[in-house]
């Protein structure tokens, strides 16, 4: 997986560098110059929406941390994933590991951000489907959505089946077992998990389907928020949308990026979408570019802010102990 995210990354910086350089630098810096300072106002309103995921991990743990403190993990999980060359799972790993301060269940901990990461991609096809259907409703372009829709459905069954092995049990216990013989050693990673324990728990989540719902539309609205992004940012750039339109460009967004896993932080690749999905929207294409830069710059500001707490965080844990961290129970 990291050979194939590697090889992606030269690609993504390419295309990147492409589509600046077909608009012109002085061209972008000019419509992105006239938007002005209030564009930094992107960066505190993406709290928002992790707020709502954050809640519903909450419920998902049962409420044994503080709704605060998962909040701040979540923005920590987020720049991980998005920001540092590792794994797609780089972010949930960490996740637990920061979670685990203040919950002393590390198999809790686990199944509830496996479960959150099923959830999400119940969530993110059922986005991608509505941004399909507002951008056929809105442009009739049949030739795009007929290739993003392609793509959505090809990738489906990769979830699904991980899902049905995930409900089926005894995955995480078979996982522990092959790692144990692989690694000949009690000392890695897995075994600090106990496989059975985790499945039970994981079982147990998937068993409340009342649960499962509340978690589902709460990390819905929160994408629904999220939208308001490229909302504001139009409106900024002086091109205004319809929410309708803005929800469209960033669902087929998020489909986009997530179906070009391989490509570390979707560079390239969710700026094209960007640029295609807003030009269906009558945006000029040095405006969707700009849009595309904005929302770049506003990942990387707001990620390396939360990387920068995750690793204030770790020192005062080293120098205090766990009750120098953020703490709290709501």
């Amino acid at each position: 997986m990291k050979r194939l995210q590697w090889a992606g990354l030269p690609i993504g910086i390419a295309i990147l560098i492409g589509l600046v350089l077909h608009e012109g630098v002085g061209g972008l810096i000019q419509i992105i110059g006239q938007a002005g300072f209030a564009l930094l106002w992107l960066v505190p309103f993406h709290a928002l929406p992790l707020l709502l995921d954050a809640y519903a991990w909450h419920l998902l743990l049962g409420k044994r941390a503080s709704l605060i403190f998962l909040w701040w993990v979540a923005t920590v999980r987020e720049a991980v994933s998005r920001l540092l060359p590792a794994a797609g799972i780089g972010g949930e790993i960490v996740g637990i590991r920061l979670a685990a301060w203040r919950v002393n269940d590390l198999s809790g901990v686990s199944a509830s951000v496996v479960v959150e990461v099923m959830v999400t991609m119940a969530v993110q096809y059922v986005y991608s489907a509505l941004g399909l259907v507002l951008i056929v409703a809105a442009t009739h372009q049949a030739g795009v959505v007929r290739t993003i829709g392609m793509a959505l459905l090809l990738s489906l069954p990769l979830p699904v089946i991980a899902v049905v092995l995930i409900r089926r049990g005894g995955v995480f216990y078979a996982i522990e077992r092959w790692a144990g013989r692989l690694l000949r050693s009690t000392d890695s990673l897995l075994s600090a998990v106990d496989g059975r324990q985790l499945d039970a728990d994981i079982d147990a989540l998937l068993s409340r389907s009342g649960l499962l719902l509340r978690a589902f539309l709460w990390q819905l609205s929160g994408y629904l928020l999220g939208a308001l992004e490229t909302y504001w940012a139009l409106a900024l750039l002086g091109h205004p949308v319809s929410l309708s339109g803005a929800l469209a460009i960033e669902g087929l967004t998020q489909a986009v990026r997530h179906a070009a896993f391989f490509v570390p932080a979707g560079v390239g690749v969710q700026d094209a979408a960007v640029v295609l999905l807003a030009q269906l929207f009558g945006v000029d294409r040095d405006v969707a570019l700009s849009l595309a830069l904005v929302k770049r710059m506003r990942e990387v500001l707001f990620g390396c802010a939360a990387l920068l707490s995750w690793q204030g965080g770790e020192v005062l844990r080293r120098l205090g102990g766990p009750s120098s961290v953020i703490k709290g129970r709501v």
